[in-house]
């Protein structure tokens, strides 16, 4: 669902996939791959791409018909990403294993994402937020 709103954005502002490739610094293939479904944008990029376009994760992914959250956070911090991880599996009352099983990853990989260590994977963090009903832009520490 993602990539099909990457696509309407772009388009309701006028601008080619050509446009957005040179802005990202990539080939226009590369870029293309996004809105195709091919590959999934890099959670930073996503980042960059909501900043641009006011938009919310939550929206890009369907979650929501709210386009925008006022005063939403644009700075990736793996470190809040990964207490936020942390309070939805202990919410749930699941453990780093089970969630490493949910997400088909392992203990380790999980543990990384909750210690600030490594960035979360977008798929990883639409998953959860599908799975858990949560919202994506809470997750990725974009609002409170």
């Amino acid at each position: 669902m993602i990539y099909l709103r990457l696509k309407d954005i772009r388009e309701d502002n006028d601008l080619k996939q050509t446009d957005l490739a040179n802005w990202y610094g990539m080939s226009r293939q590369n870029y293309s791959r996004w809105e195709t479904g091919q590959n999934t944008i890099p959670l930073k990029h996503l980042f960059a791409f909501c900043e641009k376009f006011n938009v919310s994760m939550d929206y890009l992914i369907g979650r929501s018909k709210k386009i925008n959250y006022p005063n939403a956070s644009n700075v990736i911090d793996k470190e809040k990403i990964g207490k936020r991880l942390r309070e939805v599996r202990k919410h749930f009352h699941i453990t780093q294993s089970e969630l490493a099983n949910i997400l088909n990853t392992t203990h380790s990989t999980i543990s990384a994402y909750e210690h600030g260590k490594t960035l979360i994977l977008t798929n990883f963090a639409y998953e959860i937020a599908i799975k858990f009903n949560i919202s994506m832009d809470f997750l990725c520490g974009r609002i409170d």
